[in-house]
């Protein structure tokens, strides 16, 4: 059996929480205003983060290790996320014909 919380853990934790949902708000801001798709994507993968550190506090908070699984799965898939849109931009074609020779000149190039 786990010790009760004190008053001031409960605090800190009400007051992260409440910084937290701060992030939140800021971050769905982030989502819909943009300005560029990476910016988007980017503020989900925080988006992710955010939830994860809320799963840990409330799991401090109700003293139930159960939701760390959650927290780990969801981590998990944000992360696989991340890398999946690293892998998409890193393929994508190259619009700008300045771009396109300098990308040509990356791949001619032996590495070391």
């Amino acid at each position: 059996m786990s010790p009760a919380i004190t008053p001031f853990l409960s605090w800190c934790l009400t007051i992260a929480m409440v910084l937290l949902f701060a992030a939140f708000a800021l971050t769905i801001v982030r989502v819909l205003r943009g300005p560029t798709t990476a910016d988007r994507i980017i503020a989900i993968d925080l988006f992710g983060v955010l939830a994860v550190a809320f799963i840990a506090l409330y799991t401090l908070y109700v003293q139930q290790v159960v939701f760390l699984d959650a927290a780990i799965a969801l981590a998990l898939v944000a992360f696989f996320g991340t890398v999946a849109y690293a892998r998409f931009l890193e393929r994508r074609v190259v619009d700008r014909p300045e771009e396109r020779e300098a990308a040509q000149k990356e791949k001619e190039e032996p590495h070391a």
